[in-house]
């Protein structure tokens, strides 16, 4: 059968041996196979550009070969939830092969890509649900009167945002400067000695955002994507490189009150010439506001009592997901039950939805007098709602003493699935050989 063609290739777990890890406390295995550099599939040869199309209509033979291969396997004692994982395998799996590469399955299993990636999806959630929000309070502007309160509210909000951007922010400068486990990534080499490979840097970050993008739209339940794509290149790229909203031309920062622009897009929006322009995610970390130093070391650095909002977010960031619904914290679906999710982590319908369908109509035409951000959340096309609310603490009114000593010992890092990695990388060699294969009989 075609779907065993690989199977000659030998198990996940042949030629290597098993060993203690003392960090994550538990056997891991240690492949013993020689790693072998093919330069050729190192990195694709092409920038790439326009949309990059994930697959979205894989079949039930495709979803079953999915599962018995590819799907993430549970341990005894873990509890069936969807993870970040979860969703980083299906958008791997339903990735364009041309787009793949070792250094990006790699680097989408480290530490600091993993605090990356869950910082994101908090950010994306919240932004989204504060885009609502907002949309909804100017709507009842037009039949109330606005009050200093609502001044009070909004600028929660956008200090709310301002804090979670940071905590993304913080992880891409330690990826753009190859700090920590993202050494062996940077364009001039671990040592930063090497001529600089300015090109195949910016392929391997391109490819790595738009890897995200699937990653945060799996995660929040296939909703807003064109929401959350134009939000996080504008982040990543500022207004002026935004490619997504070139090729889209919704115009939705021109088309937002000033109300909704001070919200969403923060007090630290610069405006430079346009080859000094930088992104509006590094003028987060550079902004002259109040700034809570500890965010810089959430899931870094081991620190001893956290205000109840750094918990909060250490808790999403870098603590264990099966403790998310016992905690309180939402991070989409993640957390919740994988049974209530197909094997593409689609929800799966309920009466509830059955019901739902036959009043859609009204919800559209209020959704259309919205501030021109493109409304695709789920209260604005009548979809279930299948995660909490964000409800972040709020900063505490008197500041901390800073300590006498700052703290230096380092927190576990996150763990990452390795066996995944090693799935995915060996998924990729055997796609990329049989490419290669086809192209010498067709040459």
């Amino acid at each position: 059968m075609a779907d065993d063609e690989d199977e000659g290739e030998g198990g996940l777990y042949e030629e290597g041996h098993w060993i203690w890890d003392e960090n994550a406390n538990q056997i891991t295995f240690v492949s013993d196979r020689p790693v072998v550099v093919d330069e050729a599939i190192q990195m694709p040869t092409k920038m790439p550009t326009g949309a990059i199309e994930f697959r979205d209509d894989v079949d039930l033979i495709e979803q079953l070969r999915y599962r018995r291969r590819y799907q993430r396997k549970l341990k005894p004692e873990q509890p069936d939830i969807v993870t970040v994982q979860d969703c980083k395998d299906i958008a791997v799996y339903t990735a364009p092969v041309s787009i793949l590469s070792p250094a990006l399955v790699n680097m989408l299993h480290i530490p600091t890509t993993e605090r990356f990636i869950k910082g994101l999806i908090l950010c994306c959630q919240y932004y989204l649900q504060v885009s609502d929000e907002m949309a909804h309070r100017m709507l009842d502007l037009e039949t109330r009167v606005r009050t200093p309160y609502c001044d009070v509210v909004e600028q929660e909000f956008g200090t709310n945002l301002n804090d979670l951007r940071v905590l993304v922010a913080k992880e891409y400068c330690t990826m753009l400067i190859g700090g920590a486990d993202t050494k062996k990534y940077h364009h001039m080499g671990p040592a930063k000695k090497r001529r600089s490979l300015s090109d195949k840097d910016a392929r391997l970050f391109e490819t790595l955002l738009r890897m995200c993008v699937q990653i945060v739209w799996l995660a929040l339940g296939r909703r807003a994507f064109n929401q959350i794509e134009l939000e996080v290149n504008r982040l990543f790229k500022s207004e002026i490189f935004n490619a997504v909203e070139h090729t889209l031309k919704t115009n939705y920062v021109e088309k937002m009150t000033k109300e909704e622009r001070n919200v969403l897009l923060g007090e630290c929006v610069r405006t430079d010439k346009k080859l000094t322009t930088k992104s509006p995610m590094m003028n987060e970390v550079f902004c002259h506001r109040d700034i809570d130093y500890r965010m810089m070391g959430i899931g870094v650095i081991k620190m001893h009592q956290l205000p109840i909002r750094l918990k909060y977010i250490h808790n999403i960031v870098a603590g264990p997901e099966e403790n998310y619904a016992a905690l309180g914290v939402s991070l989409g679906i993640v957390g919740l039950s994988r049974s209530n999710f197909d094997t593409m982590l689609k929800p799966l319908p309920t009466a509830e939805d059955q019901k739902s369908k036959k009043s859609l109509g009204s919800m559209s035409s209020a959704s259309a007098k919205s501030s021109g951000s493109i409304k695709k959340s789920g209260m604005a096309c009548g979809q279930r709602k299948l995660y909490a609310d964000i409800h972040l603490p709020l900063r505490s009114e008197r500041g901390d003493p800073f300590p006498s000593s700052f703290p230096s010992e380092p927190e576990p890092p996150t763990s990452c699935n390795d066996t995944q990695r090693r799935r995915w990388l060996k998924r990729l060699h055997r796609l990329r050989r049989g490419q290669r294969a086809s192209a010498g009989k067709r040459a």
